[in-house]
């Protein structure tokens, strides 16, 4: 069957809620992917920041081999020493004391969503930003301050409030008797790749001092090394009180974790919450091994030269096309901002066997894999430099 009949497939029997590029992805090794027709794309959306070690990974494919022969799946009723592996490297690489899986951001969101609640004792409330992106379940999208996600499936959850994010003042308007947490991005992923003021989460964290308020960062895209820190609050001197974590931590395999200080873990007890897939022997064999891989600090040394190298050759485009506005985000979670629609982008991206995405209509996301090569990103300097004259000049 060509790759054409087994889309047509895919269109009569999987349901509608992607709008998909017309290619068929087979296999994948490194930063390279190929589709069933013998296509090769250099992939920088990296399964939009999941293949934080690229495709196939010899330290991923080993890790599902060994833990396979073993058990891949048993009851938290039990203990599971993968998972308490996992938790041991999460928390001693973060200021956290406990961690709960699940298998997804948006499951680690309503996690923390619940918690913080429990922990409120009666205070309900909680502070998200505008621009904001928290997952597609009914809790976390009620979190999410986006309208065009939730317009369709009102009413949505009540006891959340928008403010704008890096608006100190904004957020601190909306702190009321109910407030018990105040919820954040480090640098907001779906929203635009945008970050804050380098004082404004400092404020944050003295707001929830001051007010006895729960801090969460939602790191689900920006965690486990991305930002060329094990988690991104590294950057912005504070601690935040609940971390949630998935795309980036297993590697590939579904896997998300919340992570929390004990004096706010202790609010859950057994029958408040729970996953029967969550840290499974598998996924949390597979993610302990991707953190040991990540936490490493010669492989995050080699994120931020890559950063660096990376940042400047899209500041070098500046000089022959005055519509790119800015370049924005940190280690290898960088946005492009247009002056003009980029929407058209990635389609003439794809024709040259390179795979990025837009994130609205003015900003092109890159989210490649951690392990990406210098040479690989001049391949995609030199595309987007066609892309932009085709499209755009």
């Amino acid at each position: 069957m060509k790759m054409e009949e087994k889309i047509e497939a895919g269109k009569k029997y999987v349901m509608h809620t992607y709008n998909r590029l017309p290619i068929l992805l087979e296999k994948g090794q490194g930063s390279v992917v190929w589709d069933t027709d013998g296509n090769a794309y250099l992939d920088f959306v990296g399964g939009i920041a999941v293949n934080c070690l690229g495709h196939s990974h010899p330290v991923i494919v080993e890790a599902i081999k060994e833990q396979a022969d073993k058990m891949i799946h048993c009851s938290n009723l039990y203990w599971i020493e993968p998972q308490i592996e996992l938790a041991k490297i999460l928390v001693e690489h973060s200021v956290m004391d406990k961690a709960f899986f699940c298998n997804s951001g948006a499951e680690a969101n309503e996690g923390a969503i619940k918690l913080a609640r429990k922990w409120g004792k009666g205070r309900f409330e909680i502070i998200s930003a505008v621009h904001s992106f928290h997952g597609r379940t009914m809790g976390a999208l009620a979190a999410t301050g986006q309208e065009k996600y939730q317009k369709n499936f009102v009413p949505t959850l009540t006891g959340f409030k928008y403010a704008g994010f890096n608006d100190l003042e904004s957020i601190a308007g909306m702190v009321d008797k109910n407030t018990c947490a105040i919820m954040l991005e480090p640098i907001q992923g779906e929203g635009g790749v945008n970050e804050p003021d380098p004082e404004f989460f400092k404020g944050i964290r003295q707001l929830c001092d001051e007010y006895n308020l729960l801090l969460i960062f939602d790191e689900v895209q920006t965690g486990i090394g991305r930002t060329g820190k094990p988690f991104a609050y590294q950057h912005y001197g504070i601690e935040p009180d609940i971390i949630t974590l998935a795309k980036g931590l297993g590697g590939g395999v579904p896997v998300g974790a919340m992570l929390a200080k004990d004096a706010v873990a202790e609010s859950f007890e057994p029958g408040d919450h729970a996953s029967t897939f969550g840290g499974n022997p598998l996924v949390s064999h597979v993610a302990h091994k991707v953190c040991q891989t990540v936490f490493a600090p010669e492989f995050l040394e080699a994120v931020n030269d890559k950063s660096e190298y990376f940042r400047g050759k899209l500041e070098g485009l500046k000089e022959e096309f005055p519509f790119v506005v800015r370049i924005k985000g940190k280690g290898l979670m960088i946005g492009l901002e247009l002056s003009k629609d980029a929407t058209a982008i990635p389609a003439a991206m794809l024709s040259r066997g390179i795979l990025i995405n837009a994130i609205g209509t003015s900003v092109l996301r890159f989210v490649p894999a951690l392990t990406i090569e210098k040479s690989e990103i001049d391949q995609l300097i030199e595309a987007l430099k066609e892309s932009f004259r085709e499209v755009l000049a």
